[in-house]
């Protein structure tokens, strides 16, 4: 068998304890997910599911939404509730 080393990073907080649980619930340590997610990475050599940007936080949205934030505090613009929408 290999020799198992330590790996360490960062991730928030809240992520991590939310992480550990999903995991408990699947029967598996964290310390085996990130193994499975490892051993996909190099059996096919890539990042193993689809990673694409949040339109969100896209350079002309958040312009967008400070020129908004901009209006309402100069008393500009109407400030409306959150619609909320079923699916």
């Amino acid at each position: 068998m290999a020799r198992t080393v330590n790996v360490n990073f960062r991730m928030d907080e809240n992520l991590k304890k939310n992480m550990e649980m999903i995991c408990n619930e699947m029967g598996l340590s964290m310390s085996t997910a990130f193994t499975i997610f490892a051993k996909k990475v190099l059996k096919e050599r890539r990042i193993p599911f689809e990673i694409s940007a949040d339109p969100f936080y896209s350079e002309s949205n958040i312009a967008h939404l400070k020129r908004g934030i901009k209006a309402l505090n100069e008393g500009k613009g109407i400030e409306h509730d959150i619609i909320e929408v079923e699916d």
